[in-house]
C-alpha cells in the first residue's frame, strides 16, 4: 500500500467540524471525494504534516488551530461598498453571501456583515477564518 508522502496525489473524504461538534462542511454531502497533490499549496504545511504516512482506507481526526486551517481574519479582506451597487436581485441584507468578481475575473464569495446608511460592509475572509477546526479525514486513494 502506498503511504502519503511529499508530492503524493491524495483522494480523501473530509468532514470539517467546529470545536462545538457542529459540521461546517463535508465531502460526504456531495458524495465526491476531494483530490489534491501534497505540496501544491492547497493545504497548510501543518495539515499536510498530519497526513504524511497515512494509507488508503485509513481515517484520522486532525485538530487544527485557525492559523493552520483557514488562517486568521485579515482586515484587508473587509471592504466598504456603496449601497447603490446592490440592485435588482442583489439586495443587501446582513448575513447574505454574495459572489463578487475578483481582479482575475473569478468569483469571490463575500458575506455582508454590516449596513450603515449607504455603506455596505462585505467580509471576503473565509467563513471559517479565525476558527479552530477538526478535520475528520478518510483516505480513499494515494497515488
Amino acid at each position: 500500500m502506498s503511504k502519503i508522502e511529499n508530492n503524493s496525489e491524495v483522494t480523501l473524504h473530509f468532514t470539517i467540524k467546529l470545536k462545538d461538534g457542529s459540521v461546517a462542511d463535508s465531502t460526504h454531502t456531495s458524495g465526491k471525494a476531494a483530490k489534491f497533490t501534497m505540496g501544491d499549496g492547497s493545504l497548510s504545511e501543518n495539515f499536510e504534516k498530519c497526513l504524511l504516512g497515512l494509507e488508503s482506507e485509513q481515517s484520522k481526526s486532525i485538530e487544527l488551530n485557525a492559523v493552520d486551517a483557514f488562517g486568521l481574519p485579515n482586515p484587508d479582506n473587509i471592504h466598504h461598498m456603496d449601497r447603490n451597487r446592490f440592485v435588482g436581485d442583489a439586495v443587501a441584507e446582513i448575513g447574505t453571501i454574495m459572489a463578487f468578481s475578483g481582479p482575475d475575473g473569478m468569483d469571490i464569495p463575500g458575506i455582508i456583515t454590516e449596513i450603515a446608511g449607504d455603506s455596505v460592509t462585505v467580509d471576503f475572509n473565509h467563513p471559517l477564518a479565525g476558527q479552530d477546526v477538526i478535520f475528520d479525514v478518510e483516505i480513499v486513494a494515494v497515488g
